[in-house]
């Protein structure tokens, strides 16, 4: 009866989705990157249905688009690219997962994921590396001046390295095994229950969006 007083509270539309990853990027050149995989994880007391929709659904299959995940529990979404062409390379398409209880119509939640199509790996971590090492540079040129003798400059607030290395260790725990999956070849001990992935998600979330404040 207590559970029944409170799902009348949720408001449509703002109740968090976690989903991982948040960005879905195909390689044309690795085949194995064409099937992609969506984790939806629900943190909640309740059963909760998802539906997955799309702004270009006839470049990809979803299996599973609508079904149903139960309280403390996750689901794995399959998506393939079916239409790998150069015409699509850096177009950016959207997948958005709604969420809505078992009795009810209404959407509680959503979630965007942005897909894209990108011609080759190799060119993909080049390009990376070229805009690390202009960041790097870019950062040593900001400190040299910052701490220049005489001058008192005051240095914007950004994340900070706690926060960054627990969000790195969230999304390592994420990308972990879970427990009782019989295909993976890690240690057993790095196999993680998914009441672990679930905090994991959780606490990744609360980070990305003290980040975002900042």
């Amino acid at each position: 009866m207590h559970q029944q007083k409170r799902q009348p509270e949720l408001v449509e539309g703002n109740l968090p989705v976690f989903v991982f990853p948040t960005e879905l990027i195909f390689y044309a050149d690795d085949q194995s990157t064409h099937k992609q995989v969506l984790t939806l994880y629900n943190p909640y007391e309740f059963a909760l249905k998802f539906k997955v929709l799309c702004t270009t659904p006839n470049k990809y299959v979803v299996a599973d688009a609508a079904g149903a995940v139960k309280p403390q529990c996750c689901v794995d979404i399959v998506i393939r690219h079916r239409d790998v062409q150069s015409c699509h390379y850096g177009v950016k398409d959207k997948f958005r997962l709604q969420v809505s209880e078992q009795s009810q119509r209404k959407a509680l939640g959503r979630k965007e994921v942005v897909a894209i199509l990108l011609p080759s790996a190799k060119e993909q971590q080049k390009e990376e590396e070229e805009k690390r090492i202009k960041e790097h540079l870019t950062e040593s040129l900001f400190f040299e001046q910052s701490f220049q003798p005489g001058k008192n400059r005051a240095v914007s607030s950004g994340p900070s390295l706690l926060a960054v290395f627990l969000g790195v260790v969230c999304i390592a725990a994420l990308m972990l095994p879970t427990l009782g999956d019989v295909e993976s070849l890690a240690p057993l001990y790095l196999h993680l229950s998914v009441n672990q992935k679930l905090v994991a998600a959780y606490i990744l979330g609360l980070i990305t969006m003290a980040i975002l404040r900042t």
